[in-house]
Order: structure tokens, then C-alpha cells, then sequence
């Protein structure tokens, strides 16, 4: 069973199509929630137990600096340039195994992943 998501306002609607077409549940900020601030942005993604994808590295500041309570998976997507369906593409491969994800904020590219252990807050929950 894939994860559900929750794609930020910056990520592509092309691979957020793409990601829907391959059945995953995604919900996508700048369809339903524009322009709300990111601690309330990681807040749904938690409230909704759904990974949170973004090119924003804001995110990684709110989990490690201020610990804000943790969604089951954070991936940062840091490619500077891309097709608009590519994201999605990178993406279906680590959703197919999210054994391998849950718990952790991802760093992808194109090229590579890099995982780092969430820190659990309470209230956060897998």
C-alpha cells in the first residue's frame, strides 16, 4: 500500500497528477491550502499521517531546530532543474518501499538520497 502525501505549494501540479494517476492519495497544498505558513503545513501532514514533500528546506529547520512534532516522512527534493513530471518519477520508486522511508527526512536528487532519523515528538505518531 503506498503512502498518503502531502505535496507543499512548490511542488510541480504535473508529477502531483502523475503521483494520483499511480494511485497514490495525495493532497496538495496549493490546491486546498495556499499560502499557509510551513509549521502549519508539517501540522496537517501530521494531523493526516501523510509524508510531506517538498523542495523547501525551511522544513528541515522546523524538525531539527525548533522540533516541531514530525510527520511519518519528510523528503526534500534539491534539484535546481527539472522537468515538471520528473519529481514524481523519483518519487514512485521509494513510495513502492516505505519501510525504507517511514522515520526518516530524505534528501533526494535525481542522483541520490541521503536519510536522516526524524526526531519523534510527542503527539507525532509513525
Amino acid at each position: 500500500m503506498l503512502p498518503k502525501l502531502l505535496v507543499n505549494e512548490n511542488f510541480p501540479a504535473p508529477s502531483t497528477a502523475l503521483l494520483r494517476a499511480a494511485g497514490c492519495d495525495v493532497l496538495a497544498i496549493a490546491e486546498t491550502h495556499a499560502s499557509l505558513p510551513d509549521p502549519e503545513v508539517m501540522a496537517l501532514a501530521c494531523a493526516q499521517n501523510r509524508w510531506l514533500i517538498t523542495f523547501d528546506r525551511d522544513y528541515g529547520e522546523l524538525l531539527f531546530g525548533r522540533r516541531l512534532p514530525a510527520p511519518p516522512a519528510v523528503i526534500l527534493i534539491r534539484e535546481p532543474h527539472y522537468r515538471s513530471h520528473e519529481p514524481a518519477q523519483w518519487l514512485l520508486p521509494l513510495l513502492a518501499q516505505p519501510e525504507t522511508i517511514v522515520g526518516s527526512f530524505v534528501v533526494l536528487t535525481r542522483d541520490s538520497l541521503r536519510r536522516r532519523p526524524l526526531l519523534r515528538v510527542l503527539g507525532a505518531s509513525l
